[in-house]
């Protein structure tokens, strides 16, 4: 199914992954990239609306924002870290499209899916992602990177820049 089905958070959350045989795997491979260090500057990824994000977006955005910085500042240049984690089961009543389907699938009946991926719900100005870097030519390439990988994230994107001239957590 299409990302654009699972967009809006609708319903209780299904977090208990331990009733479900067939769980799907979390597809995020680091939550951290980088080097820990003392950094000017904290960029944040926010989203100005409620909404839920499928795992393998939130991957997509973490290594196309990573790839983008990584070019200028190199790899010990920078300190990315993830702040959301996709908690939520999101499940899939599959249909059969075939000729004869009607015969063969039984419709809405006994419709509660197949647990197929993985979510995380984000409220209105959430964190996203965060990037720490230092100088400005690395807070310009820092922008650009965030820039370029929101395109990967549901809804409208907002950056933010903060002054951070401390040990990054």
């Amino acid at each position: 199914m299409h990302g654009a089905n699972y967009r809006d958070g609708k319903g209780q959350v299904f977090t208990r992954k331990e009733y479900i045989k067939g769980k799907p795997q979390i597809k995020i491979a680091k939550f951290q990239g980088g080097k820990r260090g003392t950094y000017q500057y904290c960029v944040q990824l926010l989203l100005n609306e409620k909404i839920q994000i499928r795992h393998m977006a939130i991957e997509s955005t973490r290594l196309a924002a990573n790839k983008t910085l990584e070019k200028t500042t190199g790899e010990s240049g920078y300190y990315s870290r993830l702040r959301i984690y996709p908690h939520n089961l999101l499940r899939e009543n599959k249909q059969i499209a075939t000729a004869g389907a009607d015969r063969v699938s039984e419709g809405m009946r006994r419709s509660w899916g197949k647990a197929v991926s993985l979510g995380a719900r984000v409220k209105q100005g959430q964190c996203i992602m965060e990037l720490y870097v230092n100088g400005d030519a690395h807070l310009t390439a820092a922008k650009k990177a965030l820039h370029g990988s929101c395109v990967k994230l549901p809804g409208t994107p907002l950056i933010k820049v903060i002054d951070w001239n401390k040990l990054s957590p």
